[in-house]
């Protein structure tokens, strides 16, 4: 325990999955977490299993889609514990569809959210962690899917490849500012989450056509991916900023 000790953390998309698993270890590794969400009930949930376990936890309802939200987001983070140190962009969504398929509603909203949210996070993040000057590290989940292409995946590819580059950008940005603050970007193979069981909709064959893709033989767990972020979050990293942590049983190695 205490890899984050002491430091403050806000993690988007924090009610149930991925972000879930990692506002509980951070929690658990001495970190004071921010769970946004748009879902309340859950996220309260979260803070509560935060609290009941000893730890500190604010919940702040945020669409990830909305500059004023991400504000507040970050104020209220600042109000309660004083300063804001990791950040987690880890709110998004799934959409199937070709380029042809795809309407440009459906492109918009799916870019909004999954790459947009990013934006405005990593934005005000850098702001509140210059404002106290102690540096800090901003984790951005993108996917295989930004390092590979799906024909049946255009707006998510688009938008999780822009997460990938986005990141280096924003990395360099930083370094060569001089602001002591990381971004790097983790790269998830197919994690059961609810996110993923819905897109199996309960078909065991559904779901082992995903198991099947992974080398490893078995579809990973949201704290496979916590762990990894907990790394990038903590100061055992503060060599690597502009890098992609892919933690994906070896989809990507084919």
């Amino acid at each position: 325990m205490g890899r984050v000790a002491g430091k403050v953390a806000i993690v988007s998309g924090a009610a149930a999955g991925i972000g879930k698993a990692t506002a509980m270890l951070l929690a658990h590794e001495g970190a004071s977490v921010v769970i946004g969400d748009l879902k309340e009930e859950d996220g309260q949930k979260v803070v509560a299993e935060i609290e009941a376990a000893g730890g500190k936890a604010l919940f702040v309802k945020l669409d990830v889609r909305k500059e004023d939200e991400w504000k507040a987001a970050v104020d209220a983070t600042v109000k309660a514990f004083g300063r804001l140190d990791i950040a987690v962009n880890n709110a998004g969504i799934a959409y199937s569809g070709t380029v042809e398929s795809t309407s440009f509603a459906d492109w918009q909203r799916v870019q909004s959210i999954n790459l947009d949210g990013v934006f405005l996070g990593t934005k005000y993040a850098i702001e509140a962690m210059r404002e106290h000057g102690k540096g800090g590290s901003i984790i951005n989940l993108s996917s295989i899917e930004g390092l590979i292409g799906d024909p049946t995946l255009a707006a998510y590819n688009a938008s999780k490849g822009g997460v990938r580059l986005f990141t280096k950008s924003a990395a360099l940005h930083c370094a060569k500012s001089g602001y002591g603050i990381r971004v790097n970007s983790v790269h998830p193979g197919y994690i059961w989450t609810p996110m993923v069981a819905g897109l199996t909709q309960e078909d065991e064959a559904a779901r082992q056509k995903l198991v099947d893709l992974h080398p490893i033989g078995h579809l990973g767990e949201p704290n496979d991916i916590a762990y990894g972020i907990l790394y990038l979050a903590s100061d055992e990293s503060k060599f690597m900023t502009g890098s992609e942590l892919v933690i994906d049983g070896g989809y990507t190695a084919q």
